[in-house]
């Protein structure tokens, strides 16, 4: 058989090597297609779990790892409290002060948010090029406070923050910094790479605001396979049939051009720094004006429809069937570097 490529497994595998009993009683969720955090019963509270690598960047990559983690958690409505880290290191190419670097990236990012780093491992690893960086997030919630996309229900209105793919904007503008100089103005670029901040990749804000406004039924953090992927996974989790608009999804200028310039699909590109939320549609306004008085823009995308669990596009030609993303459109940039 053909060797796999780039990016997450195929849905039918990781479907397959996830299936099985769980015999804890206290795990209230386990491995589930479309579920970003496992949870586990504690007493009074949920302990909510997420690991997440960072494999594309490079640059930041302590920090970077601390936002990805945190969306994960927040997506449950649950708080982000400690943090693991294991940090694989290149051989030959690895110094003291990298290591160090490294370790006050992600003690920054974790004061930020209140984060109590707890542990992990480092080592210099056999066959890296570059640092890979796994982080561990756990997070804890009221049981009546949990959001989860098994919650969502037809007729529920579809919210996104931001914009796509505000994630892969800043990691191409970073990792190929020298193309994209033939393409951007130095100040287009400089932007660009800024995207990790500003608009910026955490939607922690972005879940805590939309939670303190409305009646949230859930929320994903629309990471590796983009958008398009994280419609797909929130579909799958809830049963339902999603129905969106493409013409409302809003996708910056900037990030037009960048994956433009690789030939990316926008909506099926890493896309941290987008919350995509369901809610009652009567508190879809309420939550929209919360987080924007904050600063956070918000978009109706679409709505949510009793049926199969797909993702169609409401076109001018009638209703389209989303194409579900095999792997992130990123993956091509790096294949043809």
């Amino acid at each position: 058989m053909p060797p796999l490529p780039l990016g997450k497994l195929p849905p039918e595998l990781l479907a397959k090597i996830i299936s099985g009993d769980i015999q804890d009683k206290r795990v209230i969720i386990g491995p589930r297609i479309g579920f970003d955090c496992a949870v586990v019963s504690a007493g009074d509270a949920y302990l909510v779990f997420k690991s997440d690598p960072i494999t594309f960047a490079s640059d930041e990559i302590g920090w970077y790892t601390v936002q990805v983690n945190a969306n994960d958690i927040a997506t449950t409505g649950a708080t982000p409290r400690w943090f693991l880290t294991t940090c694989l290191l290149p051989e030959g190419k690895t110094t003291p002060e990298l290591v160090e670097t490294i370790a006050a990236q992600v003690a920054r990012a974790c004061e930020q948010i209140n984060v109590t780093v707890i542990g992990g491992h480092t080592e210099i690893t056999y066959g890296l090029d570059r640092p890979i960086i796994v982080g561990t997030m756990i997070g804890e919630v009221a049981p009546k406070k949990m959001v989860t996309p098994d919650k969502l229900n037809p007729g529920d209105t579809l919210l996104l923050t931001k914009g796509v793919p505000i994630e892969a904007t800043a990691i191409l503008a970073r990792e190929f910094s020298d193309e994209l100089a033939h393409v951007l103005t130095a100040e287009e670029l400089k932007t660009a790479q800024d995207y990790l901040y500003k608009p910026g990749i955490s939607v922690l804000k972005d879940a805590q605001i939309a939670v303190q406004h409305g009646r949230v039924t859930a929320m994903h953090d629309p990471t590796e396979n983009g958008l398009a992927g994280g419609l797909w996974e929130l579909a799958i989790a809830s049963g339902h049939t999603l129905v969106i608009d493409p013409t409302a999804i809003p996708i910056p200028a900037l990030s037009g051009k960048i994956c433009a310039h690789f030939k990316l699909d926008p909506l099926a590109t890493i896309a941290s720094g987008a919350l995509l939320l369901a809610c009652h549609p009567a508190d879809a306004s309420s939550i929209i004006q919360g987080l924007v008085d904050q600063g956070i823009n918000c978009v109706t995308i679409g709505t949510i429809e009793k049926g199969n669990p797909e993702v169609w596009q409401q076109t001018e030609a009638g209703r389209i069937l989303l194409p579900r993303p095999v792997r992130d459109e990123i993956t091509r940039a790096y294949e043809s570097a």
